[in-house]
């Protein structure tokens, strides 16, 4: 379906898009230097926390404000940005944009480590946890925390181009791409609708309030489909032309007010079906600058005295590393960022020495694209083949993908690669195709690159926590069949895996750059810790089904998120491009492997954290949806909990094969004893900082188990 658009000249707009992307290192350096930040303006500037007192480093101040940047579109750093050539340019031929900024520095810079932690945030979630906060306390179990005790400048920016601007975001102002007469450029535009509240009417295109939605240049309904369906796999059932609109209509037919942003289902949603909508979009947002803002904002501040009006650079100069992270969609975005070569700057400098995604299995933003949409990820039981998703390159090797046939991997590059530290949950084998790190797409490993680190943090879900892993409480969620994890990824290991990556970069620079005095003691990080088929620890999903022990009222799961050679069209590949394919062709399907466990339900591979070093019940990175709600199909990227008996005897009265509270510890000093082995022996291979270690042993003393 194209609704009767024709499609740009495929060989001549794949070579606007795509050729400079391939130009070698040499022609980079013939071409002018154009790419920058030429403005930074700081608009505010306040105490943080009260002026708390950091250790040697002392009070911390937090700058906001707006970050002027402009690129050429000739350039072959930022020429293969979709839609760039098509966006508007200034005078001198540039295009510009801008994006707020929040930096968080020592208010005395020469207590500083001359170290940046970029922040990257998600869906433009500014560092509210650090605003909101009033006590140094509050702020010192989060891995900010950590680097701000260390004399780190935290910073982060806006990149991503639809988000509506409220103070708790930081929001990128990127152009609109327009036809060379200005015409507006049109497009296909998809989105999916679940989960809706039960007789609702209406919603934004987006489907979420905090976005833009793409405006659709016609609103005849007869010209767009809108379709429902039982299920992410069902057949789609055609919704007649005259019972919807385009526009709001909070009480139903009614009350419609037409508009070019929203849906008005004259039925009203239900809520266990899926809802697709397919339509002629207007005025594309370049959204792949949002790359160049990350990497021009990281470059100015590393590399810079002043900007181009003179502003002098906030952090001053004499910068030493650069390290960037982000989870989940941002982990999308790095691994995005760094495929496509964005850690190169303006002047061939490497932007950061060290990049580390969270919790973004293979999963890539994709918002190189025509009509971008950075919030809608794919998942087994929602939009499925949509971006953004897994797409090869897979793995940061070099590999060939026997099903594509694409030789190809994120680290290309190796005078401007970071050096990469990659930190997994469950749930990402299960919802964003993990496995494909490690194996190709026929199940055959693929090695991991010396400069990359690959971290498996078992029996964990896709979420961060705080404090003690004994803190959180177990909880529900209304749409899963089981209860909640009050584990996730803890910010202890992150905290640990930064220390851990600061001093690989400084060992690998040291010699160079002749240091003396590296507090750290350059060396390299732990070895990768990741589920492997070479050691039996990832297999497919009836093999670790059989391992999962079985648990009364608990199934295991009966699919695992698929993944199938995804075809958008013509116009696009493995950078991006124009999706005219609309929903995607599905080809081959590939093998994708989960983790093993062993008889209680831990995983066999990974760091193991404390809480299943010493567990008090198990969790898994998976849940499943409620009969009602289309289950047995998973429960998005929700997590399950499932605790110990607390005695043999409950245990044995409930049918339960894991052991009792009271058959691993004996007592409750048997437990904190536990713990503090666990403790030290995560310091020990380099997981869990000593600090930590202490905190963990204490919130274990102060416990009820087995009290």
């Amino acid at each position: 379906m194209n609704n009767g658009r024709p499609l740009p000249s495929g060989s001549r707009f794949l070579a606007s898009i795509f050729g400079a992307v391939v130009l070698s290192a040499s022609l980079f350096a013939a071409q002018p230097c154009a790419a920058r930040v030429v403005k930074f303006v700081v608009e505010q500037t306040s105490t943080f926390v009260g002026g708390a007192q950091w250790g040697k480093v002392g009070p911390y101040e937090m700058l906001r404000g707006t970050a002027y940047m402009q690129v050429d579109p000739l350039d072959p750093r930022d020429a293969g940005i979709v839609d760039v050539a098509n966006a508007p340019r200034n005078t001198h031929g540039q295009v510009e944009f801008s994006t707020q900024f929040m930096i968080l520095k020592p208010v005395d810079m020469s207590r500083s480590n001359r170290k940046i932690f970029y922040a990257v945030n998600n869906r433009g979630n500014n560092l509210e946890g650090l605003l909101t906060a009033t006590t140094a306390a509050q702020v010192a179990g989060t891995d900010a925390g950590w680097a701000i005790s260390k004399g780190y400048t935290i910073v982060d920016a806006g990149w991503e181009g639809d988000v509506i601007p409220t103070a708790t975001k930081l929001v990128a102002s990127l152009p609109r791409a327009q036809e060379a007469n200005g015409d507006p450029i049109t497009g296909l535009m998809r989105y999916e609708y679940s989960d809706r509240a039960a007789g609702s009417f209406t919603t934004n295109l987006e489907g979420t309030a905090g976005f833009l939605s793409y405006e659709a240049a016609d609103t005849n309904t007869a010209n767009a489909t809108f379709t429902v369906s039982n299920s992410e796999y069902g057949a789609k059932t055609l919704v007649p032309s005259d019972h919807w609109a385009f526009g709001t209509c909070p009480t139903g037919q009614a009350s419609l007010v037409p508009t070019t942003t929203d849906l008005c289902y004259f039925d009203g949603f239900d809520n266990t079906k899926i809802y697709e909508l397919i339509y002629t979009a207007k005025n594309p947002i370049v959204m792949g600058l949002g790359f160049a803002a990350t990497r021009d904002v990281a470059s100015f501040l590393r590399y810079r005295a002043h900007d181009d009006a003179g502003n002098p650079n906030p952090i001053g100069t004499g910068t030493r590393r650069a390290y960037a992270a982000g989870g989940s969609q941002t982990g999308g975005f790095l691994r995005d960022y760094i495929y496509l070569g964005f850690n190169e700057d303006e002047s061939g400098r490497q932007v950061f020495d060290g990049i580390m995604p969270w919790i973004a299995g293979t999963d890539r933003v994709f918002i190189n694209v025509r009509f971008a949409d950075p919030n809608t990820y794919s998942e087994q039981d929602r939009q499925h083949n949509y971006l953004q998703t897994s797409y090869p390159p897979f793995t940061y090797a070099i590999a060939t993908d026997p099903i594509s046939h694409i030789r190809d991997g994120i680290l290309k590059r190796p005078r401007t690669d970071p050096l990469v530290m990659q930190v997994d949950s469950q749930s990402e084998f299960w919802q964003l195709h993990g496995s494909l790190n490690v194996v190709d797409g026929s199940g055959n490993p693929v090695p991991i690159p010396n400069n990359t680190r690959l971290y498996f943090v078992n029996n964990t879900a896709h979420a961060f926590i705080s404090g003690s892993f004994l803190a959180p409480t177990p909880g529900t969620a209304a749409l899963c069949s089981y209860g909640t994890p009050g584990s996730g990824l803890a910010w202890t290991t992150l905290r640990a895996s930064l220390r851990n990556l600061d001093r690989w970069a400084d060992g690998r620079r040291e010699e160079e750059e002749h240091e003396d005095g590296n507090e750290n003691g350059g060396r390299s990080p732990p070895d990768s810790n990741y589920p492997s088929v070479l050691n039996g620890t990832l297999v497919p999903l009836s093999e670790a089904a059989v391992a999962f022990p079985v648990i009364p009222q608990v199934s295991f799961p009966a699919v695992v998120d698929t993944y199938e050679q995804l075809d958008f069209g013509p116009l696009f590949n493995t950078q991006g491009g124009i999706i005219s394919n609309q929903p995607s062709l599905n080809g081959a399907s590939y093998t994708v492997l989960v983790p093993k466990t062993d008889a209680t339900g831990i995983d066999l591979a990974g760091i193991h954290q404390i809480e299943s070093r010493v567990p008090v019940g198990t969790s898994v990175g998976w849940n499943i949806r409620k009969p009602l709600h289309r289950g047995p199909n998973l429960c998005v990227l929700t997590g399950s909990y499932f605790p110990f008996a607390n005695t043999e005897a409950d245990r044995l009265a409930t049918g339960d094969p894991r052991p009792s509270l009271q058959a691993l510890y004996g007592t409750h000093d048997g437990f904190v004893e536990a713990v503090k082995q666990a403790a030290r022996e995560l310091v020990r291979e380099g997981f869990l900082l000593r600090e930590d270690a202490d905190a963990e042993i204490s919130a274990a003393e102060a416990s009820s188990v087995l009290k």
